[in-house]
């Protein structure tokens, strides 16, 4: 374990078997759009067979280590191919799209074709507010919602990514690879949207949420990632100077 002038200074006092980790919004306006993260539930009737596999200690451990976060928007989505190769995204609703244009050209992108994985297959981005922060070493891994059935299902593949969020806690993305561009895509709001899952050196430690406050320093810290991607492709590479410049303590937990 590494950086260990602050890994302490997360641990609960009362149980050194939890982590916590912090979420923080940072959105400038709307944001009581964005509903809290929160523990993974199945809606399901409870099970009335002791032998159930909603009983089963893997699948418990499994579902116990997840956090979900709700679409906080609906929204129906369709992408076209236009004559240079290039996407562009229409919002199907029209006039009737609880969403104006000009937000959702703030919110959601279209990148370039030569930043594809496919050249057939759009991204598409929307960008987030949820930050998560650590002061022990987290890593947090962003998957998508393969525990909620849907019906029709998403017309592409959810992208993840794990990063170490006690020295790189940056906003969350929704990104998506459109693999069927005949078909469009549907979001509900209410519905799960992503998980987030968070490994720690010690696996049999459980992760604590809890609210975090956008401290001062947190902000200053944070400032120093914001945009680093239009002038480095390698953000990693980044790491040894965010942990020197790192103050001892991140995660202040907001007081209600």
């Amino acid at each position: 374990m590494y950086f260990p002038k602050f890994h302490r200074t997360g641990m609960s006092n009362d149980n050194k078997h939890v982590v916590d980790v912090g979420w923080v919004l940072q959105a400038s306006q709307a944001s009581f759009l964005w509903e809290a993260p929160r523990p993974f539930r199945r809606r399901e009737t409870p099970p009335e067979h002791a032998k159930s596999v909603a009983f089963c200690p893997a699948v418990v451990d499994h579902e116990t280590r997840l956090i979900e976060v709700l679409c906080p928007f609906d929204l129906h989505l369709r992408v076209r191919i236009k004559d240079n190769g290039e996407a562009t995204l229409i919002d199907v609703a029209g006039d009737q799209s609880d969403i104006l244009p000009s937000s959702l050209m703030q919110l959601a992108m279209l990148p370039s074709r030569k930043e594809w994985l496919h050249p057939r297959r759009p991204i598409l981005q929307i960008r987030t507010p949820y930050t998560f922060i650590s002061d022990e070493v987290v890593h947090m891994v962003q998957l998508p919602p393969f525990l909620d059935y849907r019906d029709p299902p998403w017309p592409g593949l959810f992208i993840g990514g794990r990063v170490p969020i006690q020295i790189w806690p940056r906003p969350l993305n929704w990104a998506f690879e459109w693999y069927d561009i005949e078909k469009d895509l549907i979001l509900a709001r209410g519905q799960p949207w992503f998980y987030c899952r968070f490994e720690t050196p010690d696996a049999s430690r459980h992760v604590r949420l809890v609210e975090a406050t956008l401290t001062p320093e947190l902000r200053t810290y944070l400032a120093g990632m914001d945009g680093v991607v239009k002038y480095v492709s390698k953000t990693f590479s980044l790491f040894p100077i965010a942990k020197e410049r790192r103050p001892a303590r991140l995660l202040v937990r907001v007081k209600r």
